[in-house]
């Protein structure tokens, strides 16, 4: 029989060793995965902080963005803007409306055609005939697909972001410090900015990371939400949705008065979605003239802290459809899920403030694999000539 000393003291080494098999698994993974993932992670990363600000670098680009509100004040509804827009780029097939609120253009998309159209929404005027296919459209393809057709690109990004969330965790694990102490606790947060540059590229990996780390694992999540339709669908179900009603019915009444034109009956969606049932930035709304084969109006409204609502209107009486979204606050978690997903991964749900904590988050994202590359590189060549 052992003597309990011997055998405490295999219980200790046994216990050891545990950890020990652990850590070193999580070092290499860390390490080597890192390497491999990371120029994948760099350019999301590094486009990702650009469409941040998309909208507010597009809308400051554009001389022509602040219209001149008029002096009554009404701009005109979509049948009539799509008339005068029409007189002026007769060969254009126009059924989608944006507007952007008071004081700024409506954006048409043609049917036919590549180019975006932005007019006077006071008076029909065109002011501005785009291609679709900007600069931010190819950062954007490099955001979701690396600039690989979208069939390859979207599962690179897909799996990428998957190891990037996987890192984000042993990273964690390395940053634990080990022991709590005063000496530790700084090293752990704080930048020694007059320590030699090796070093402070080490805490410029640890300690940037560490601080973006909550940023960094919603927008992996979130980005894995649109990669992948079986993490969407899980993570819905997880929050209680709700399969989809085969059958449409009416949610709420149409008005009693319905105009007998689809001209009339669209003017009449846009008067009421921005007078009566928008709740949040009821200026701001995208409306669309039916396709031929539609048996419903589209009208998408509550576009204000990166989420919307969408709404269907029978093609008929314009009685509110189940097919619409449900206001915000009657609306179920999971569908909060689908509808916030964007602006949670952007963030854009606090406004300019969350926004501007995405953009450094990001930012540092795409700087973890360089810093991380070189303090390998570092410990590489130190290994070399001690062996020398």
């Amino acid at each position: 029989m052992e003597k309990p000393a011997l055998l405490k003291e295999k219980q200790t080494v046994a216990a050891k060793s545990k950890p020990l098999w652990l850590r070193r698994f999580n070092d290499w993974f860390h390490l080597w995965i890192g390497i491999a993932a990371g120029i994948p992670v760099i350019i999301i990363s590094l486009t990702g902080c650009i469409l941040v600000f998309e909208r507010e670098i597009v809308e400051m680009t554009r001389a022509w963005w602040d219209v001149e509100v008029a002096a009554h004040g009404e701009q005109l509804p979509p049948s009539v803007i799509r008339t005068k827009v029409l007189e002026q780029l007769p060969d254009m097939k126009i059924r989608r409306l944006w507007y952007y609120g008071e004081g700024k253009p409506v954006k048409i998309s043609p049917d036919n055609s590549d180019s975006l159209i932005f007019a006077n929404p006071y008076t029909g005027k065109v002011l501005a005939l785009e291609d679709h296919e900007d600069i931010f459209e190819f950062i954007d393809e490099g955001h979701r697909n690396l600039w690989f057709p979208s069939k390859i690109g979207k599962q690179v990004v897909g799996w990428s972001t998957a190891i990037f969330l996987l890192l984000t965790i042993t990273g964690v694990v390395l940053w634990w410090p080990k022991n709590w102490n005063t000496r530790e606790l700084k090293q752990a947060f704080t930048i020694k900015w007059t320590a030699k540059f090796k070093r402070v590229n080490y805490d410029l990996h640890n300690v940037l990371g560490f601080y973006s780390l909550s940023f960094a694992l919603i927008m992996a999540f979130t980005g894995l939400m649109m990669s992948f339709r079986f993490v969407h669908k899980s993570v819905l179900e997880l929050l209680g949705t709700k399969q989809d009603e085969q059958k449409v019915f009416v949610v709420q009444p149409g008005p009693k008065l319905v105009p007998a034109t689809i001209e009339g009956k669209v003017d009449l969606v846009w008067k009421l979605v921005t007078t009566e049932i928008g709740e949040f930035n009821r200026g701001e709304i995208s409306i669309h003239f039916p396709s031929e084969d539609s048996k419903s109006i589209y009208a998408c409204t509550d576009m204000y802290l990166g989420t919307w609502r969408e709404l269907n209107f029978d093609l008929n009486t314009l009685a509110l459809l189940s097919t619409s979204h449900a206001k915000l606050a009657h609306d179920t978690t999971a569908n909060w899920m689908r509808r916030s997903n964007l602006s949670l991964h952007v963030g854009s749900f606090g406004g300019l403030f969350t926004k501007w904590l995405f953009f450094f988050a990001s930012l540092i994202c795409g700087t973890l694999p360089v810093t991380g590359f070189y303090i390998w590189w570092g410990k590489w060549r130190k290994q070399n000539k001690s062996k020398k």
